[in-house]
Protein backbone atom coordinates (compact mmCIF):
# COMPACT_ATOMS: atom_id res chain seq x y z
CA UNK A 1 0.00 0.00 0.00
CA UNK A 2 2.83 2.01 0.92
CA UNK A 3 4.52 1.52 -2.07
CA UNK A 4 1.67 1.74 -4.20
CA UNK A 5 1.54 5.76 -2.46
CA UNK A 6 4.81 6.15 -3.25
CA UNK A 7 4.66 5.24 -6.72
CA UNK A 8 2.00 7.14 -7.72
CA UNK A 9 3.31 10.42 -6.02
CA UNK A 10 6.52 10.25 -7.59
CA UNK A 11 4.87 9.85 -10.61
CA UNK A 12 2.88 13.13 -9.67
CA UNK A 13 6.13 14.69 -8.95
CA UNK A 14 7.84 13.64 -12.11
CA UNK A 15 4.85 15.11 -13.90
CA UNK A 16 4.96 18.17 -12.19
CA UNK A 17 7.99 18.56 -12.66
CA UNK A 18 7.81 18.04 -16.59
CA UNK A 19 4.81 20.60 -16.82
CA UNK A 20 6.89 23.01 -15.10
CA UNK A 21 9.96 22.83 -17.11
CA UNK A 22 7.77 23.48 -20.48
CA UNK A 23 6.07 26.14 -18.79
CA UNK A 24 9.37 27.95 -18.63
CA UNK A 25 10.60 27.28 -21.34
CA UNK A 26 7.43 28.14 -23.20
CA UNK A 27 6.82 31.27 -20.86
CA UNK A 28 10.82 32.59 -21.87
CA UNK A 29 9.76 32.17 -25.39
CA UNK A 30 7.05 34.26 -24.88
CA UNK A 31 8.27 36.66 -23.13
CA UNK A 32 11.24 36.98 -25.51
CA UNK A 33 8.80 37.71 -28.31
CA UNK A 34 6.54 39.82 -26.29
CA UNK A 35 7.90 43.36 -26.85
CA UNK A 36 8.00 42.58 -30.54
CA UNK A 37 4.29 41.63 -30.25
CA UNK A 38 3.65 44.89 -28.22
CA UNK A 39 5.59 46.97 -30.84
CA UNK A 40 3.85 45.22 -33.72
CA UNK A 41 0.42 46.25 -32.07
CA UNK A 42 1.39 49.71 -31.22
CA UNK A 43 2.55 50.46 -35.01
CA UNK A 44 -0.71 48.71 -36.64
CA UNK A 45 -2.31 51.53 -34.17
CA UNK A 46 -0.40 54.35 -35.08
CA UNK A 47 -0.56 53.87 -38.88
CA UNK A 48 -4.66 53.33 -38.60
CA UNK A 49 -4.74 56.33 -36.58
CA UNK A 50 -2.47 58.47 -39.07
CA UNK A 51 -4.89 57.00 -41.92
CA UNK A 52 -8.12 58.26 -39.86
CA UNK A 53 -6.54 61.50 -39.38
CA UNK A 54 -5.10 62.00 -42.90
CA UNK A 55 -8.60 60.75 -44.10
CA UNK A 56 -10.40 63.22 -41.99
CA UNK A 57 -7.65 65.95 -43.15
CA UNK A 58 -8.52 65.31 -46.91
CA UNK A 59 -12.31 65.52 -46.25
CA UNK A 60 -12.51 68.50 -43.53
CA UNK A 61 -9.74 70.88 -44.13
CA UNK A 62 -9.87 72.95 -41.23
CA UNK A 63 -13.14 72.34 -40.78
CA UNK A 64 -13.49 74.85 -37.35
CA UNK A 65 -11.69 77.41 -39.65
CA UNK A 66 -13.59 80.44 -40.98
CA UNK A 67 -13.23 81.88 -44.42
CA UNK A 68 -13.77 85.16 -45.45
CA UNK A 69 -15.68 86.15 -48.63
CA UNK A 70 -16.41 89.30 -50.31
CA UNK A 71 -20.42 89.66 -50.33
CA UNK A 72 -21.66 92.43 -53.24
CA UNK A 73 -24.99 93.20 -52.83
CA UNK A 74 -26.13 95.39 -56.21
CA UNK A 75 -29.25 96.68 -56.82
CA UNK A 76 -29.57 93.59 -59.86
CA UNK A 77 -29.00 90.94 -57.32
CA UNK A 78 -25.67 89.11 -54.91
CA UNK A 79 -22.53 88.66 -56.16
CA UNK A 80 -20.41 86.40 -53.69
CA UNK A 81 -16.48 86.95 -54.50
CA UNK A 82 -13.53 84.75 -53.23
CA UNK A 83 -9.79 86.78 -52.79
CA UNK A 84 -6.71 85.20 -52.99
CA UNK A 85 -3.99 84.59 -50.79
CA UNK A 86 -1.40 84.79 -52.72
CA UNK A 87 -2.45 88.31 -54.13
CA UNK A 88 -1.74 89.66 -50.20
CA UNK A 89 -1.63 93.32 -50.63
CA UNK A 90 -4.27 93.48 -52.82
CA UNK A 91 -6.39 90.79 -50.51
CA UNK A 92 -6.24 92.87 -47.48
CA UNK A 93 -6.74 96.05 -49.15
CA UNK A 94 -9.92 95.03 -50.70
CA UNK A 95 -11.16 93.46 -47.07
CA UNK A 96 -10.29 96.76 -45.32
CA UNK A 97 -12.19 98.72 -47.47
CA UNK A 98 -15.24 96.95 -47.82
CA UNK A 99 -15.30 96.60 -44.15
CA UNK A 100 -14.81 100.55 -43.64
CA UNK A 101 -17.98 100.93 -46.03
CA UNK A 102 -16.26 102.46 -48.78
CA UNK A 103 -17.73 100.55 -51.39
CA UNK A 104 -21.20 100.82 -50.21
CA UNK A 105 -23.04 103.15 -52.65
CA UNK A 106 -20.83 103.09 -55.51
CA UNK A 107 -21.30 102.13 -58.82
CA UNK A 108 -20.01 100.30 -62.23
CA UNK A 109 -19.09 103.34 -64.20
CA UNK A 110 -18.09 101.22 -67.13
CA UNK A 111 -19.75 97.57 -68.69
CA UNK A 112 -18.83 95.92 -71.30
CA UNK A 113 -20.70 93.10 -72.72
CA UNK A 114 -18.64 90.06 -73.25
CA UNK A 115 -15.67 91.62 -71.72
CA UNK A 116 -16.29 93.32 -67.93
CA UNK A 117 -17.60 95.46 -65.93
CA UNK A 118 -15.69 97.92 -63.78
CA UNK A 119 -16.62 99.65 -60.61
CA UNK A 120 -14.97 101.17 -57.04
CA UNK A 121 -14.61 104.91 -58.25
CA UNK A 122 -15.85 106.79 -55.49
CA UNK A 123 -16.21 109.94 -57.80
CA UNK A 124 -18.31 107.49 -60.57
CA UNK A 125 -15.98 108.22 -63.33
CA UNK A 126 -12.77 106.37 -63.65
CA UNK A 127 -10.25 108.61 -62.29
CA UNK A 128 -10.64 108.06 -58.55
CA UNK A 129 -9.71 106.59 -55.50
CA UNK A 130 -8.62 106.52 -51.82
CA UNK A 131 -5.53 107.93 -52.97
CA UNK A 132 -3.07 105.40 -53.09
CA UNK A 133 -2.05 102.61 -55.17
CA UNK A 134 -0.76 98.91 -54.64
CA UNK A 135 2.34 97.39 -56.03
CA UNK A 136 1.38 94.84 -58.69
CA UNK A 137 0.78 91.08 -57.66
CA UNK A 138 1.57 89.27 -60.80
CA UNK A 139 0.85 85.41 -60.25
CA UNK A 140 1.13 82.94 -63.69
CA UNK A 141 -1.59 80.41 -61.91
CA UNK A 142 -3.75 83.39 -61.44
CA UNK A 143 -5.13 83.87 -64.86
CA UNK A 144 -8.20 86.20 -66.25
CA UNK A 145 -10.76 83.40 -66.66
CA UNK A 146 -14.24 83.95 -66.37
CA UNK A 147 -15.30 85.55 -62.87
CA UNK A 148 -11.70 86.34 -62.45
CA UNK A 149 -11.39 89.94 -60.10
CA UNK A 150 -9.03 91.95 -61.17
CA UNK A 151 -7.94 95.49 -59.99
CA UNK A 152 -7.83 98.43 -62.34
CA UNK A 153 -4.83 101.03 -63.14
CA UNK A 154 -4.33 103.61 -65.20
CA UNK A 155 -0.82 103.47 -67.96
CA UNK A 156 1.99 103.43 -65.10
CA UNK A 157 5.15 101.63 -66.07
CA UNK A 158 5.24 99.43 -63.18
CA UNK A 159 2.11 98.32 -63.60
CA UNK A 160 0.81 99.50 -60.04
CA UNK A 161 -3.44 98.80 -59.22
CA UNK A 162 -5.96 101.44 -58.27
CA UNK A 163 -6.44 101.40 -54.51
CA UNK A 164 -9.98 100.68 -55.10
CA UNK A 165 -10.92 100.09 -58.63
CA UNK A 166 -11.21 96.55 -59.42
CA UNK A 167 -13.35 94.60 -62.45
CA UNK A 168 -15.02 91.21 -62.71
CA UNK A 169 -14.32 89.14 -65.87
CA UNK A 170 -17.72 88.40 -68.15
CA UNK A 171 -16.57 86.66 -70.94
CA UNK A 172 -17.36 83.36 -70.41
CA UNK A 173 -14.29 82.38 -72.64
CA UNK A 174 -11.96 84.60 -70.41
CA UNK A 175 -9.48 87.06 -71.45
CA UNK A 176 -5.89 86.17 -71.43
CA UNK A 177 -4.74 88.99 -73.43
CA UNK A 178 -5.11 90.70 -70.30
CA UNK A 179 -2.65 87.99 -68.36
CA UNK A 180 0.23 89.40 -66.42
CA UNK A 181 -0.66 92.73 -67.17
CA UNK A 182 -3.29 93.37 -64.38
CA UNK A 183 -3.37 91.75 -61.29
CA UNK A 184 -5.94 89.01 -60.66
CA UNK A 185 -6.50 89.10 -56.68
CA UNK A 186 -9.71 87.05 -57.15
CA UNK A 187 -12.54 85.19 -58.27
CA UNK A 188 -16.21 85.33 -58.18
CA UNK A 189 -18.13 82.09 -56.49
CA UNK A 190 -21.98 82.78 -56.63
CA UNK A 191 -23.57 85.63 -59.05
CA UNK A 192 -22.53 85.18 -62.39
CA UNK A 193 -25.49 85.74 -63.76
CA UNK A 194 -26.21 88.72 -62.23
CA UNK A 195 -22.42 90.00 -63.51
CA UNK A 196 -24.03 89.18 -67.06
CA UNK A 197 -26.88 90.75 -66.60
CA UNK A 198 -24.77 94.14 -65.19
CA UNK A 199 -22.68 93.62 -68.68
CA UNK A 200 -25.87 93.65 -70.74
CA UNK A 201 -27.61 97.44 -69.25
CA UNK A 202 -27.43 99.56 -71.95
CA UNK A 203 -24.55 102.32 -71.96
CA UNK A 204 -23.71 105.16 -73.57
CA UNK A 205 -20.27 105.88 -75.56
CA UNK A 206 -18.29 106.06 -72.73
CA UNK A 207 -20.05 102.54 -71.57
CA UNK A 208 -21.42 103.59 -68.74
CA UNK A 209 -24.88 102.46 -68.01
CA UNK A 210 -27.69 104.75 -68.64
CA UNK A 211 -29.13 103.89 -65.26
CA UNK A 212 -26.74 103.40 -62.03
CA UNK A 213 -25.93 100.05 -61.41
CA UNK A 214 -25.16 100.52 -57.42
CA UNK A 215 -23.22 98.72 -55.00
CA UNK A 216 -25.87 98.60 -52.02
CA UNK A 217 -23.76 96.75 -49.31
CA UNK A 218 -20.47 95.23 -49.49
CA UNK A 219 -19.11 93.31 -46.85
CA UNK A 220 -17.05 91.00 -45.65
CA UNK A 221 -18.90 87.31 -44.60
CA UNK A 222 -17.00 84.29 -43.15
CA UNK A 223 -18.25 80.45 -43.50
CA UNK A 224 -16.75 77.54 -42.38
CA UNK A 225 -15.34 75.32 -45.58
CA UNK A 226 -18.31 72.67 -45.35
CA UNK A 227 -21.00 76.15 -45.31
CA UNK A 228 -18.92 77.48 -48.52
CA UNK A 229 -19.37 74.44 -50.52
CA UNK A 230 -22.76 73.79 -49.30
CA UNK A 231 -24.17 76.75 -49.82
CA UNK A 232 -21.76 78.21 -52.84
CA UNK A 233 -20.61 74.73 -53.87
CA UNK A 234 -17.22 76.64 -53.76
CA UNK A 235 -14.19 73.82 -52.33
CA UNK A 236 -11.58 76.19 -50.30
CA UNK A 237 -7.73 75.72 -51.89
CA UNK A 238 -5.57 73.75 -50.13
Amino acid sequence: MHEIKEIKLSGFISFQKYDLLFILKKTKSIMKKLPYFILSVLFAVLVISSCGKDEDSENNINSDAKYEVINMQTNHGTIVLWLYNETPLHKSNFDSLAKAGFYDGLIFHRVIDEFMIQGGDPQGTGSGGPGYTIAAEFNSSLTHKHGAVGAARNDNPEKRSSGSQFYIVENSAGTPSLNGSYTVFGETISGLDVVSEIASVPTNSSDRPLTDVIMTKVEVLSYTAKELQDKYNFTVPK
